[in-house]
């Protein structure tokens, strides 16, 4: 059973009975939250109740290694690695959900995190038209940071690898450009506060090994996935905008559930 289920589930299904035509509900959480469970959840919900639902991951709109490279190259060298904000295609993801808000069919795109690259449209979802789209990512959302905000680096890849804060005010740009017409699409909005930072490290190495034992399964090259040191190095991209997230948005999102270590709410 998923902790977070229930009470989302009821909120959802009251704004649901408000809204006056397609819904889309933004869940926010860190790494390892549950949120790709939970959208899942929510879709299977509703769609036994008969409401044409489907879920929609930000990270399904990663840039592949190419792109990202040019970002890299342009921008800053930080922008090779996927995941903050500058790495995906928000172009994409608003013309996905003006199509849900205008009723019209929709298609899903997926992204494979163990070839690093979007996969081809015919291996896409396709849902038709949709009155429920769950958006969950780590940090659909979130609001930019204030400049001064920005100044201190806040662990060592900032220090060494950011040292002029040339990064970090770039994506911090992003998010009060482009995601945020992004974000401004979303209706309702359900954070899932992880209690702290730290356990961050721990649940997305659970999600590596999770992805190692899958590409076992399927007879592909388990080193795909991260080793421990490249996980370290790789949680710290996300460090600065999830401190941000837990600091924040609890007071801008709809629904505030706060989870413990083990992901069950808190009582």
């Amino acid at each position: 059973m998923i902790a977070s289920l229930e009470p989302v589930a009821q909120a959802v299904a009251g704004w649901l009975d408000a809204a006056r035509g397609p819904l889309i509900v933004g869940i926010c959480g860190a790494q390892g939250s549950g949120k790709s469970t939970l959208a899942e959840a929510l879709v299977a919900r509703f769609a036994a109740a008969g409401v044409r639902a489907a879920t929609l991951s930000l990270d399904d709109l990663y840039l592949g290694r190419a792109a990202r490279a040019e970002l890299a190259r342009d921008i800053h060298p930080l922008l090779a690695t996927r995941g903050v904000p500058l790495t995906h295609d928000v172009a994409a993801g608003c013309a996905i959900l003006d199509a849900v808000k205008a009723g019209v069919p929709v298609q899903l795109p997926r992204f494979d995190k163990a070839s690093d690259l979007p996969l081809p449209p015919d291996a896409w979802d396709a849902p038709g038209v949709v009155d429920l789209l769950i958006f969950e990512g780590w940090c659909v959302g979130a609001q930019s940071q204030p400049d001064a905000d920005l100044v201190e680096p806040v662990n060592r890849l900032e220090r060494e690898e950011d040292p002029d804060g040339a990064w970090r005010r770039a994506v911090n740009a992003a998010l009060s450009g482009p995601y945020r017409a992004l974000f401004d699409r979303i209706d309702r909005l359900v954070l899932l506060a992880a209690p702290d930072f730290s356990i961050v490290r721990q649940w997305r190495g659970e999600q590596e090994a999770a992805l190692r034992e899958r590409l076992r399964a399927e007879g592909r090259d388990p080193a795909l996935a991260m080793d421990d040191a490249a996980l370290d190095r790789f949680v710290q991209h996300y460090e600065r905008l999830t401190r941000a997230i837990l600091c924040n948005l609890p007071g801008d999102a709809d629904l505030t559930l706060h989870l413990d270590h083990e992901r069950s709410l808190k009582t």
